[in-house]
């Protein structure tokens, strides 16, 4: 596991608010196919199957798994692809935190953490 400065997690945010975007965009049209996804399996079970725009949900389904592995190569975790909630790991006191950041918040990390306790317990830097 990656562990972040403040000042690198911060220098980072340019580059990781692209690829967050990214998998946001990725994220909502694979949600367009939602029932399309669940009639095709419902199909296949039964020996059938396909279903119509099927190159496009695979189209995005490999954007948005080439742009969650572009994040954790970097060592930050996507938590959330709809709110583009992410985390960087971090030390404060000694011990692993989470710094927290979501798309939409401003350029630089305002938030940090307890690993168990998620966004829900963040607190101010």
């Amino acid at each position: 596991m990656k562990v972040f400065s403040i000042e690198e997690a911060n220098s980072l945010l340019p580059e990781v608010r692209m690829i967050v975007k990214s998998v946001q965009a990725a994220h909502r049209g694979l949600l367009k196919f939602k029932n399309a996804v669940k009639a095709a399996a419902a199909g296949a079970e039964h020996g059938g199957g396909g279903m119509a725009g099927g190159s496009r949900y695979a189209d995005l389904l490999t954007d948005l798994s080439l742009r969650v592995n572009e994040l954790e190569t970097m060592g930050v975790q996507l938590k959330d692809y709809g709110r583009g909630l992410i985390d960087f790991p971090s030390l404060r006191d000694g011990r692993v935190v989470l710094l927290c950041w979501q798309l939409g918040e401003g350029d630089s990390l305002d938030w940090w953490h307890d690993v168990e306790a998620g966004f829900a317990g963040r607190q101010p830097i």
